[in-house]
């Protein structure tokens, strides 16, 4: 949820108008949008360049993933690799584009552990998968915007761990 939308909720809930704090937090929120839609638009810009280069690092670091008996072995599971990959990248532009990490949360963090292990993806793998989309990510943002983007990643690395 972004900073607008929780600063109205809040204030609705106690039947009051937003504090002078809450309303300088969304001009705070306001003044960093610029910033947020170039990086949501350069990460899904170059979804397929990312998620091919995060993949390459994955395999260099865990050949035995697309070895024989590896989960990513074959051209069916190396592709649902790459599907979760672009999937966890859009959820990133979620959250950079709200300001929040509500929605990595929600979207896509709840139970994720238990159905990769129920699916026996090992979730260590699925860290290091993750710490690789954000090397080969951060790779194409300036100095500034890889800095406000790599918290939605290590918040994905983090709940994995």
């Amino acid at each position: 949820m972004s900073v607008v939308s929780q600063v109205i909720l809040n204030a609705d809930e106690e039947l009051r108008y937003p504090s002078s704090g809450e309303l300088k937090s969304i001009q705070q929120f306001l003044q960093t949008g610029e910033q947020r839609m170039r990086i949501a638009a350069t990460l899904s810009e170059n979804e397929k360049k990312i998620v091919q280069e995060a993949s390459r690092q994955l395999w260099r670091k865990r050949p035995d993933f697309i070895a024989p008996g590896g989960n990513a072995y074959g051209d069916k599971q190396r592709a649902l690799c790459l599907r979760d990959y672009g999937w966890y990248l859009r959820l990133i532009t979620y959250g950079v584009i709200s300001g929040s990490k509500e929605p990595i949360e929600k979207i896509g963090l709840i139970g994720v552990r238990e159905m990769y292990n129920s699916l026996g993806v090992p979730v260590p793998g699925m860290v290091e998968s993750i710490r690789c989309l954000k090397q080969a990510s951060l790779s194409l943002l300036s100095d500034e915007d890889a800095a406000e983007a790599a918290p939605y990643f290590d918040y994905i690395i983090q709940a994995m761990s």
